[in-house]
């Protein structure tokens, strides 16, 4: 394990920095404000849920295109670009312009570089260079959102006592700006060293035959391991968006969220540490049926159990399956499909995991604004779960 951090830690301070700055285009964050922008916007829950899945899924196709960039041109020149577009997206919010279309563009932005291309980058990068550690590597950049997930909400629940929600959103800008962009160099130094290394160490048939968009959407495994891969952002993101519907529907109050936050973030580091050393050392195409198993009890405990325990209990399963899915989803690919056309298979699937994820809270919103409650969201939920659990079980099985 000493060999592993010693053996590029700047990479992995890069993979744990962009995945956590990331957290400002991730729904867990934005949903922290959509009481906020909601009542600016004058929205209900429904049309706040079709701006969001509107940008997002515009997010999502022009992310197919642009993400596989990755296979092309330098990580660091790639990394300060999308850091530069996440900034400004974050300073649109703090502007706040009061028109829905301005709305829709700046969560595009939002959702473009910080979920799409933030995560693609620091995910793509820790599978691509760390080889047979990938697990591992994942792991540490998983970490990075992990401790997004865990002291953001806490700092922004505290910093909107202080300043205004639309200040928070400077506030948030300017960290990106003042912090991260510059250390994108910093941690990248050696990149064209590490890059002509890692070309160099794939066989010339893989260099050669770079895959195209076309080629991944036309490969069966594709559209069988998808499902499995799409479930986590499909519900948690639906979920999370709605997150203040919930905690109104079960009596819990906004300060016990941002405390559920610090369990989601722990138990989903617990996920990734167990997480990693799995899939180095098994077939993740193997064990991938496994990962929706802590969702599925999370769900379920959104169901029967209304204490505040219960709370606790729900965000912990839910941060268990994230740190869990992100290294297995992240390791997944890379083992179904070369490592040198990496860039263009992950840009497909973050695509269809953007799109998914912006179908969720349009889907719960337009359930909730018809007058159906938790136990409808949850049902739909489980069905999801467990009709890609066996679709993928099924495959492996027919293998």
């Amino acid at each position: 394990m000493r060999k592993f951090f010693f053996h590029d830690p700047k990479l992995l301070i890069y993979g744990f920095l962009i995945i956590f700055f990331a957290s400002y285009g991730q729904t867990f964050f934005i949903s922290l404000f959509n009481a906020e922008i909601r009542n600016f916007y004058k929205l209900t829950d429904g049309e706040f849920g079709l701006i969001y899945a509107l940008g997002t899924l515009s997010s999502s196709l022009i992310l197919i295109g642009f993400a596989k960039l990755i296979d092309y041109i330098d990580l660091r020149i790639y990394s300060f670009l999308i850091s530069i577009g996440l900034t400004f997206s974050c300073l649109g919010l703090y502007i706040s312009y009061n028109s829905p279309i301005f709305l829709f563009f700046i969560l595009f932005g939002l959702r473009f570089f910080g979920q799409g291309a933030m995560s693609h980058a620091g995910e793509t990068t820790m599978a691509r260079y760390f080889g047979k550690n990938r697990g591992k590597a994942i792991s540490v950049s998983t970490f990075g959102g992990m401790t997004g997930v865990m002291i953001l909400p806490i700092i922004v629940v505290n910093l909107l006592y202080i300043f205004g929600w639309q200040e928070v959103w400077l506030i948030s800008s300017l960290s990106i700006l003042v912090f991260f962009s510059p250390i994108i160099f910093f941690t990248l130094r050696n990149q064209k060293t590490r890059h002509l290394n890692f070309t160099r160490s794939l066989n010339d048939k893989s260099i050669q035959k770079k895959l195209r968009t076309r080629d991944v959407a036309k490969n069966k495994k594709f559209f069988v391991y998808l499902p499995i891969s799409v479930a986590t952002p499909f519900i948690s993101t639906g979920l999370t968006f709605h997150q203040i519907f919930i905690i109104d529907q079960k009596g819990w109050t906004l300060q016990m969220l941002s405390q559920g936050f610090i369990f989601l973030g722990f138990f989903s580091i617990v996920g990734a540490i167990f997480g990693g050393p799995i899939i180095d050392k098994y077939n993740t195409s193997k064990v991938i049926i496994f990962t929706l198993i802590p969702l599925f009890f999370a769900i379920l405990t959104l169901i029967f159990f209304e204490s505040n325990f219960s709370m606790f209990l729900y965000m912990s399963l839910l941060g268990l399956n994230l740190g869990i899915s992100i290294p297995f989803i992240g390791s997944l690919w890379a083992e179904l499909f070369d490592l040198e056309s990496l860039g263009t298979v992950k840009a497909l699937l973050h695509a269809c995991s953007v799109f998914f994820s912006a179908l969720s809270p349009l889907v719960f919103g337009y359930m909730i604004d018809f007058g159906l409650g938790i136990y409808s969201l949850s049902l739909l939920s489980l069905f999801i779960i467990i009709i890609s659990t066996f679709l993928t079980f099924f495959y492996i099985k027919a293998e």
